[in-house]
């Protein structure tokens, strides 16, 4: 199961491209084509929010796909909810609106945030599991092996007490990381996991990592090196590639 630091050699691909030189593709990632030859349909993307989640589990990982599509990617995203539309109050008081609920039909990639972990009796992952329905949203949606699921921070928490993830290895916020192994997880100990149609990221801002590595993963390198660039944000640690 390879380990692949990332940081190190996108750094080195971005210096290369400042001094004109062409950059190689990594070994495990496919040459970058223009976004018009990658895939016939744009790759669609939900992030699932509600009451209590955190800010940046979420508006980080929407700059990034923003900022993708705005190069020019063929990336369409969206704001869900897991019930009805509406007015959602995340963790730290912002008034988020959402317009759309969740359709498994119309997405290719749902990320799953967190939020609330040590508040249970509070708006967040706990009240969502005692709600039922955003948890029997994941289950269907899990069971649509073509959908990818990003659990990320303490989203993976909400993901596993759903019964998606089970024996699947995943990571999550380092405050919850021993409550999940509690559960038995295969917890480990990495910023992100690609288990295939399953990522995880580790607390709040690796958020912005994994949704990187989404990038990379169906672009290419030089579309992650670009973003990462325009964000002026540099990954750190591995990505766990667990899968194929």
């Amino acid at each position: 199961m390879p380990e692949v630091n990332r940081r190190k050699a996108l750094l080195s691909g971005a210096a290369l491209a400042a001094t004109g030189a062409a950059i190689a593709p990594a070994a495990a990632t496919a040459p970058a084509t223009p976004p018009q030859e990658q895939r016939r349909h744009p790759l669609r993307v939900h992030v699932v929010v509600f009451d209590g989640v955190e800010e940046l589990d979420v508006f980080g990982p929407l700059q990034v796909l923003g900022a993708t599509a705005a190069m020019g990617f063929p990336v369409a995203y969206r704001l869900v909810t897991g019930g009805r539309p509406g007015t959602v109050s995340a963790r730290f008081g912002t008034r988020i609106d959402v317009p759309d609920a969740f359709d498994p039909a119309e997405a290719d990639v749902l990320v799953v945030p967190g939020g609330g972990f040590r508040l249970r009796n509070g708006p967040g992952i706990w009240a969502e599991l005692k709600d039922g329905r955003l948890p029997r949203l994941l289950r269907e949606a899990a069971a649509n092996e073509r959908l990818t699921l990003y659990g990320l921070c303490t989203g993976v928490v909400l993901l596993h007490e759903a019964g998606v993830i089970r024996n699947r290895p995943c990571t999550t916020h380092t405050g919850a990381k021993q409550y999940l192994r509690d559960q038995g997880a295969d917890v480990r100990d990495a910023r992100v996991i690609d288990d295939g149609n399953l990522v995880c990221a580790g607390g709040v801002s690796a958020g912005i990592d994994g949704a990187l590595h989404l990038m990379e993963r169906q672009f290419g390198s030089e579309a992650a090196v670009r973003t990462e660039r325009y964000l002026e944000f540099e990954r750190r640690g591995t990505v766990l590639v667990t899968s194929g």
